[in-house]
Formats: C-alpha cells, structure tokens, sequence
C-alpha cells in the first residue's frame, strides 16, 4: 500500500504543472463561456489550489485543503454569475486530465486503487460544494446530467468496477435516467421511476415501449431501432411519455448509444417539459388573441364613424320632427340601442384588457322588461306572444346593468329565431332556495 502511494505521489508532483495548465486549457475551451472570458492568471490560481488540496485527499486523507476551497470558490464563483454545473464541470475536468496519465503509469491494481482514491476526492468534493453553493440560495443541481451520458460509457468500458459510484451520482440528479438494453429498462434512477409514477422494482426488466404513449410509440421505436443499428440519429428528441396513471405527458429525451456491461445499450435523460410546453402554448395563444385584437380595433374604429353620424342624425329627428306618443319612445329606443352599440364598440376596443364590471344594485325583472321593451317591434311582427311569470318583490342584486341586459338580449333573440310564428316566450324569475340571495331566468 506504501509503494502505490508513493508511486501515485510521484506521479502527480512531476505531472503537476502539465495537468494545471491542461486543466486551464479545457476549461477556457470546454466548460462554458463564463470561465472562457475569466482571466488565465485567475484560473492558474484556482486550478493550483484546488490540484493541491485533491493531493493532500487523495494522498493524506486531508480535507482541510479542499474545505477551505470549496468555501473560498462558492464565493468567487457566485459573485461571478456562474452556475452550479459549470463549477461542477469544470472539477469534473481533473478527472479527465488525470486518468490518461494514471491509465499510462499505473499497473491495473494500482490504478484501480487510483482511480478509486480520485472517485472518492471528487464526490466529496462536489457534493460539498453543491450543499454549500445552495445554502447560499443558488439553484440546485440541473445541468450535471450534461456530461453524465460520456463519463458513463468511458468508465463502463475501461472500469466497469467503478460503475456504482457514478450511480450515486445520477441518483443525485433531478433529471430521469435510465439505460436501455435490448429493449429492456436494466438501470434507470429514481427520478426516471417518478416520472412514470412506478417504483424501482416495478421498472426494471420491463420493455420501454411500456413508457411511450402510444401516439409517440412509432417514431421512437424507429430512433431506437436506427440508433441501435450505428445510423446517426438525433441525439434529442421529444415526445409523449406514458404514465402509470395512463396520461400521455410531454417529455424530452437527450440519448446516446453507449457500452454497458460490455453490451451496446441506449443511454439517456428525460426530462419533463409540462410547463414549458404550456407556457409555448400560452404564448402562441396570447399571439393569437393580439392578431384578433388588432382585428377588431380596426372593424370597431371603421362602424364607429357612421354610427356616431346615425346618432347624431336620430337626436336631430327625434328634436324636431315632434314625434309623440309610441313613435317619440321608438326613437328613444333608436338612440338607446346606437348608443348601446356605441359601448360594445368600446369594449371590443378594450378586448385586450381585463373585462371590468360595474356592479350596482337593480332589479331582475325591471332588466327583462327594458329587454322586452328594445325587442317589442320584433315581437310583434313575428306575432310571438310573451307570458312573465315574475315573483313580486325579488331583492335588488349586484349586477353590471349594460352587460347583463346585453346577455338577455341575446338569449331573447335566440328564442325569436327558434319560435315558429305565432310561438311564445314564458319568462319566469323566481329567488334561488338554496342561498336566499341568488335569482334564477327561465326560458320556455
């Protein structure tokens, strides 16, 4: 055991300075443009420390070194604007520096003695700076899945005794992750089985096909099928998931084929885009409604002009034309309903904005006599009879007047239109007996 520390001892003190500098490397060129556009005298110096303190983990089981840093970066990092999974990449990199060389100098038992001493330095590592990272209210882990996919099958191939280690890693993700083989679920993580709603026992073994709504079913098993085969095919795609509840839930899959066991398999991540796909929807919708409004404040602003001068013209008529009698209160009627008109122009001017009700106090019946009064030349000519059955003395109640006259309106006009000649209307108002405030209108 003495002899593999001081050969892992050698290695890293003489491969120091080429691993640092290939460390910066990668992250100005790999990680994200946040470190891209830090100054290199700055990534010299984290990269330094952070080297040193894995040394002293790995080599001592020193984690001193590696607390005060992780304390000291979260900072710097944060004020920086940088996000949790490039920070986590960018440790991620020592790995990918560092086992060629080890994979070079070390025999097989070493490196595996190595490369587990590494495994353990950079778990602890990232899962304290994570722990630390979000008690200073940063967002939790999303991204980290980014390089899982790569890391997986590289270990799988050359290290398949380390695969339970990066499994504690995907469990740690939010991110649905699962391998499929041969059209069987063998891995898949606890994310990945709340996505679906089964437990982990329930899911393993079982063919995917049992998770794909059937809509989706043909154009996955196609991608699948092509992936398997070598054919390029996109890495990311969406579709319908299957729960066990039976919904059929929008879910993006980011896939690769990789060596599993010594076996091709699919690899990949799911992830559950209900709300994006609702707020997309929410936005084409808003667009719509904007395109429709547009349309109407033009129709509105093109009636408004002549119905301005038939009011006007009306006014004129009615004042010195000496109407009397039901003559004089048609033409009030003529005014009443232009101006109605005029206020339905206003509000589809406003279609945009909120409806506003103007709630005052009024009676229901005194509303549908007003109503019966507006539509009494096309009762009359269609010879419709009205029959009212109201109930005496029903409380006044909040309503907006001009809206709710408008609404009986309409459904008066829908009976006149249904009603043969000669038909009737029976209109009958009565107090709700489950409340003791609320009215009812009947038609018949």
């Amino acid at each position: 055991m003495k002899s593999i520390s001081l050969d892992l001892a050698n290695i890293l003190t003489v491969h120091r300075e080429p691993i640092i500098d290939e460390w910066v490397h990668r992250l100005q060129t790999e990680v994200s443009p946040r470190y891209s556009e830090r100054p290199l005298e700055e990534l010299l110096l984290t990269v330094s420390r952070v080297y040193d303190a894995n040394f002293a983990v790995i080599l001592r089981d020193d984690y001193s070194l590696i607390d005060a840093h992780i304390k000291w970066i979260t900072r710097l990092r944060l004020e920086g604007g940088f996000s949790l999974s490039d920070v986590q990449n960018a440790y991620d990199l020592y790995r990918k520096v560092l086992v060629p060389i080890l994979v070079k100098e070390l025999n097989h038992r070493a490196l595996l003695q190595a490369l587990q001493r590494m495994d353990t330095c950079l778990l602890y590592t990232i899962k304290k700076f994570s722990n630390y990272f979000q008690s200073l209210h940063e967002k939790e882990i999303r991204e980290h899945a980014g390089n899982l996919e790569q890391e997986v099958e590289k270990r799988t191939r050359e290290l398949s005794e380390s695969e339970g280690k990066y499994r504690v890693l995907v469990e740690e993700i939010n991110d649905g992750y699962f391998v499929n083989q041969r059209g069987l679920i063998v891995f898949a993580n606890q994310a990945f089985c709340d996505l679906h709603g089964y437990f982990p026992a329930e899911m393993f073994g079982r063919p995917y096909t049992d998770f794909i709504a059937l809509k989706s079913l043909p154009a996955v098993q196609t991608l699948y099928e092509k992936r398997m085969s070598g054919e390029n095919t996109a890495d990311l795609y969406v579709y319908l998931r299957r729960h066990k509840n039976g919904l059929a839930l929008p879910t993006e899959n980011k896939v690769k084929r990789i060596l599993y066991q010594g076996e091709y398999a699919v690899a990949g991540i799911c992830r559950d885009i209900t709300e994006r796909t609702e707020t997309e929807r929410r936005i084409r919708e808003s667009e719509r409604l904007a395109h429709i409004g547009k349309l109407t404040t033009s129709l509105a602003h093109e009636i408004r002009n002549p119905l301005s001068s038939v009011k006007m013209n009306s006014q004129i008529i009615l004042k010195n034309a000496g109407f009397s009698g039901n003559d004089q209160r048609r033409m009030e009627i003529i005014i009443q309903e232009i101006s109605r008109l005029e206020r339905i122009l206003e509000e589809m001017l406003d279609f945009a904005r909120p409806v506003r009700l103007n709630l005052q106090p009024a009676s229901i019946n005194r509303i549908l006599d007003s109503c019966l009064e507006i539509l009494e030349a096309r009762i009359r000519e269609k010879g419709i009879s009205v029959k009212k059955r109201y109930t005496p003395r029903l409380p006044s109640i909040p309503v907006d007047h001009e809206k709710i006259e408008q609404a009986l309106i309409n459904l008066l006009l829908n009976a006149l239109e249904a009603l043969p000649e000669g038909g009737q209307i029976e209109i009958v108002t009565r107090q709700s007996k489950k409340t003791g405030r609320a009215w009812q209108v009947f038609f018949d």
